[in-house]
């Protein structure tokens, strides 16, 4: 890898290819381990009909996928817009070693794409959020999650 715009230039061209092709948003990200490119995606929300399909959580599949693991130590993403709430939880979940990303939150929302109201239901109690989110206790779930910290065999993430 020549520098740190090579990869850049790949998700930015990957954006504008799908949005060409009418996939989704004008967005792009490569996952990169070692300088090469282990894992690429544009968002195809509107063509697959997946409001998860944003381009960083289809390149973090791919890099999965393709790493045959569910986490990406030692690698970086490049995106062309920073992280949405949902990318970035993702990104977390998978745990690479840094994040480039060239538009920022503020140009996204000017380009009609605003999350701030994402941000901001994330400090609202949930059941007065915009969504309700409904508490409902169950013992058989509690049951569950007992299970799984008596588990001796399970993988931890």
């Amino acid at each position: 890898m020549e520098n740190k715009n090579s990869p850049m230039k790949s998700a930015i061209s990957l954006a504008k290819a799908g949005l060409d092709a009418n996939k989704g948003g004008p967005f792009g990200c490569v996952v990169v381990k070692n300088g090469e490119i282990i894992g690429r995606g544009s968002n195809s929300v509107t063509s697959t009909n997946d409001p998860t399909a944003h381009a960083e959580v289809v390149a973090i599949r791919d890099a999965c996928r393709n790493l045959n693991t569910f986490q990406l130590d030692g690698c970086e993403l490049y995106t062309n817009c920073e992280p949405c709430p949902m990318c970035l939880g993702a990104i977390y979940w998978a745990r690479p070693d840094k994040v480039y990303y060239a538009n920022t939150r503020y140009e996204a929302a000017d380009a009609g794409f605003d999350d701030a109201f994402i941000y901001d239901e994330i400090s609202i109690n949930p059941e007065r959020r915009k969504i309700p989110m409904i508490h409902v206790p169950d013992t058989e779930a509690q049951q569950v999650f007992k299970d799984w910290i008596a588990k001796p065999d399970k993988t931890l993430y």
